[in-house]
């Protein structure tokens, strides 16, 4: 038997290379971005000028806060983890065609379920932090099964009501932190007076990390966020459970007739969008990020950026590892951007020319190719009746 000459692959390796090799549409759609990308830059330091602010200025005050020190990385992976759990749950619902907007009030909650359960219980060792990241968990995918049981049983909107169920989370966390027989802080000074927040959570309820400053610090958030992204991925794109999701979110209708029950599906990965939000919301309160307490700001945004962060993957969640890295240099960047003086809002201006300048190619790419392959369609013929054979009739 003759080896195959390795000058010409086989089919499967052609196959692989095919995947690799960007058609007329992809260079369009690169293309495109590279372009959008240096106008929303341009206009990002347009924007900067007009507030008498320097752009290059400005740029390296975003350097010093995110990357140019081991303490800007550690800020920096920090704020790259929850946001790439709540990206990978908008992954998940995206994929079945439901889109869940109330990442911010299951973060909220999510953080409320942690804090209850890391002050509440006196659990040994590492136990602590478990209970509290799955009561985290457990606690954002019960507030997102909510809206998809007003869909099932009252037909309300799934991204109306994840909304308003956002506003509602934020009420209710701050009667939690304001409420003395709730979550609020005990007093600790003369004057009897306590913050609108809890104690803080227990040392062995706080997520360990590796290294310590001035080195690198990685937490363990970070490796909980990338395991769940690969895993998602993975589960998504490998299992019979992931084709079925795909498959709703195609086309319901072929799903329905090949047995796929539809609505317990999409309510599912409506409820489990929400858990991975509940969970970043529990590294939140756990992680050196904040103040390992629950306040009212405790999401600080992360739910927004979160989703911002899945539209610029495509709900892709592999591609949503390096987005989140990002968005987290932005959001450490600005922090420290905000102290030399520059108003805090431009970060989210930018951020939002970043998230257009992501979207925008794919509609545009397609939008050209439909107007292109229109054929106007020609009047139908008329036929026309010979004058004898009319008269004659």
């Amino acid at each position: 038997m003759s080896a195959a000459p390795l000058t010409e692959p086989d089919d499967l390796g052609r196959r692989f290379l095919t995947r690799f090799r960007p058609g007329r549409s992809g260079r369009l759609t690169a293309g495109l971005t590279l372009l959008l990308v240096a106008v929303a830059g341009a206009a990002s330091a347009l924007l900067l000028m007009a507030t008498g602010a320097s752009p290059s200025a400005s740029l390296e005050a975003i350097w010093t806060g995110s990357l140019a020190n081991t303490a800007g990385w550690t800020t920096t992976l920090l704020n790259a983890a929850p946001l790439l759990l709540v990206a990978v749950g908008v992954c998940i619902c995206a994929s079945a065609g439901t889109f869940n907007i109330g990442q911010e009030g299951q973060v909220l909650i999510g953080g409320l379920a942690g804090a209850w359960v890391g002050l509440r219980l006196a659990l040994p060792g590492p136990m602590l932090v478990v209970v509290v990241l799955i009561a985290a968990a457990v606690g954002g995918g019960a507030w997102a099964a909510l809206s998809a049981l007003m869909l099932r049983f009252r037909g309300v909107n799934v991204p109306v009501s994840t909304l308003l169920m956002t506003f509602l989370a934020i009420q209710l966390v701050t009667f939690a932190v304001s409420t003395p027989w709730g979550l609020q802080e005990t007093v600790q000074n003369s004057t009897g007076i306590a913050d609108a927040q809890s104690n803080p959570l227990p040392a062995n309820a706080q997520l360990a990390g590796f290294g310590q400053y001035p080195s690198l610090q990685l937490n363990t958030g970070l490796f909980i966020a990338l395991v769940a992204a690969a895993g998602v991925a993975l589960v998504l794109s490998r299992s019979r459970w992931g084709f079925r999701v795909r498959m709703v979110g195609l086309n319901p209708l072929a799903a329905r007739h090949a047995g796929v029950r539809v609505a317990a599906l999409g309510g599912f990965t409506l409820a489990l969008s929400g858990a991975f939000a509940g969970l970043a919301g529990g590294l939140l309160l756990a992680s050196p990020v904040g103040t390992n307490r629950l306040q009212a700001g405790l999401s600080d945004n992360v739910g927004w950026d979160g989703l911002l962060v899945a539209l610029v993957a495509r709900n892709r969640p592999l591609a949503a590892i390096p987005v989140s890295f990002v968005f987290a240099v932005l959001r450490a960047g600005g922090d420290f951007l905000s102290a030399t003086g520059v108003p805090s809002y431009l970060v989210d201006i930018v951020k939002a020319l970043l998230v257009l300048a992501f979207v925008a190619p794919p509609v545009l790419v397609d939008l050209f190719h439909g107007r292109r392959g229109a054929v106007p369609q020609a009047a139908p013929a008329v036929p026309v009746v010979p004058a004898k054979t009319e008269a004659a009739a």
